[in-house]
């Protein structure tokens, strides 16, 4: 399925440019349900850019040019028509929903003021953000997870893309997440205090966290980790939890949440201490993706004195994990951050 009913389907190739001073290769670009997927000739996936995220640098001309974000300097040069109206249309959609001065922000403003006014009567602060969750689209998660990105790669650096450490990370997206998923994992070159998970699948590890590690099973802990680790498994509940009846209601209704709530938001989740996931919770993610826990908990703690019962209840000690990276790709995974 893809962001627009009518499309199953929709595919094109185009020219994918990783940095300004690479040369630009002939890439396939696949339109998604929140996602663009570049891929190589053979069809790996390259990497994945948020559809409400992507912006386009020459408005008007053929073929068109577009980013990830306003901030990144990777470009996709595409010249199907059908393709650039499916983006488009996408980005359109996302301007609508922007806030614009006027008769029509008075209006929304007073509808606002009404409607809160009936929720302060028979709603809960609690059953609000239950119904937010329910019905915020899949869409609009990934736009909140790529605008928490980008404030989180303000402080921690932009994402690593070099293109053979991309395929890799990919391979093991596939791992984690499944075939089809929209999974996606990005390394920041900064240090964080454990891996992040943020709304739309978006799960956010260290440069440190690839380098060190000694085995791909590290790294998938602390992904696993981070998705374990969350006190509501809807990665989006503790940021309307934090954000407050005010906020949640604006989400709602417009919507669209406060980017200084987001910024406030991403900002705690790089100073806040690490902590360790319910037990059942990650081995059961564990065993569904065949990752023993054990070589996440030494990695963590040397000793292992701390993670003692996550090592000794680990499911899969004991048994050989399937194996999800060749030698070539776990190697290209922690050069990743190399370019």
């Amino acid at each position: 399925m893809t962001a627009l009913k009518e499309y199953m389907r929709l595919e094109t190739s185009g020219l994918w440019r990783p940095s300004p001073d690479a040369q630009r290769r002939e890439v396939g670009v696949s339109f998604g349900d929140a996602t663009l997927v570049i891929s190589d000739g053979a069809g790996r996936p390259l990497t994945h850019w948020s559809l409400p995220a992507v912006t386009r640098t020459n408005t008007g001309n053929i073929p068109a040019i577009y980013c990830p974000d306003s901030d990144a300097t990777e470009t996709l040069e595409i010249d199907d028509d059908l393709m650039i109206n499916a983006i488009e249309r996408v980005r359109q959609s996302v301007a609508r929903k922007t806030p614009r001065p006027g008769w029509v922000r008075q209006i929304s403003i007073g509808l606002t003021l009404l409607v809160c006014l009936g929720l302060s009567v028979f709603w809960l602060p609690g059953a609000l953000t239950q119904q937010t969750l329910k019905v915020v689209p899949a869409s609009k998660r990934t736009e909140i997870g790529a605008t928490l990105l980008g404030h989180i790669q303000r402080i921690a650096g932009s994402t690593c893309r070099d293109p053979v450490g991309t395929q890799a990370l990919a391979v093991l997206e596939t791992r984690l997440f499944g075939n089809g998923s929209n999974g996606q994992i990005v390394v920041v070159p900064g240090d964080l205090p454990e891996a992040l998970d943020l709304p739309g699948g978006i799960v956010v590890i260290s440069r440190r966290m690839v380098e060190d590690a000694t085995d791909p099973a590290v790294v998938a802990g602390y992904i696993l980790a981070a998705i374990a680790g969350q006190s509501d498994p809807d990665p989006l509940a503790p940021i309307l939890n934090g954000a407050g009846f005010g906020s949640t209601f604006h989400l709602l209704t417009t919507g669209n949440l406060p980017d200084e709530e987001l910024q406030a938001y991403a900002e705690g989740l790089l100073t806040t201490p690490a902590h360790i996931p319910p037990a059942e919770t990650l081995f059961a993610l564990s065993t569904k993706a065949q990752v023993p826990v054990a070589p996440w908990a030494y990695a963590v703690d040397p000793t292992g004195e701390t993670l003692r019962t996550l090592i000794e209840s680990d499911p899969l000690k004991g048994n050989e994990a399937v194996p999800f990276l060749t030698d070539d790709n776990w190697v290209s995974l922690q050069g990743i951050c190399r370019t």
